[in-house]
């Protein structure tokens, strides 16, 4: 199995917002924050199925663990929707998650 990388999602998102851009809101820097609130509602399935459920039994029951992660991928679509909102790309994630983890990696 080969990696899916965030050039692939964001790629994905771009055909998606194509294909509905007269019923949904447009991509851009104003709509971001109303991309981040659809994101944080995402978030919350996300806690709802491991607070009812249990952390181990939510990434072990299979049908939990199906939930579990369809909800995980809604949350990687609208991070990528916020991402395109405000352009950033693969290449400027990459770079900023890389020097936030050489900090991290120095921070204790």
């Amino acid at each position: 199995m080969t990696d899916f990388t965030i050039y692939e999602m964001q790629e994905m998102q771009k055909r998606l917002q194509e294909q509905y851009k007269d019923k949904w809101e447009t991509i851009g820097p104003e709509t971001g924050k109303n991309k981040l609130l659809w994101m944080i509602g995402e978030i919350g399935e996300v806690i709802d199925i491991v607070k009812k459920n249990g952390g181990t039994r939510a990434a072990s029951d299979p049908e939990l663990r199906k939930a579990l992660v369809e909800e995980m991928a809604d949350v990687l679509m609208y991070f990528n929707d916020v991402c395109l909102c405000y352009g950033i790309n693969p290449e400027e994630l990459k770079e900023a998650y890389t020097e936030k983890f050489e900090k991290n990696m120095r921070r204790w």
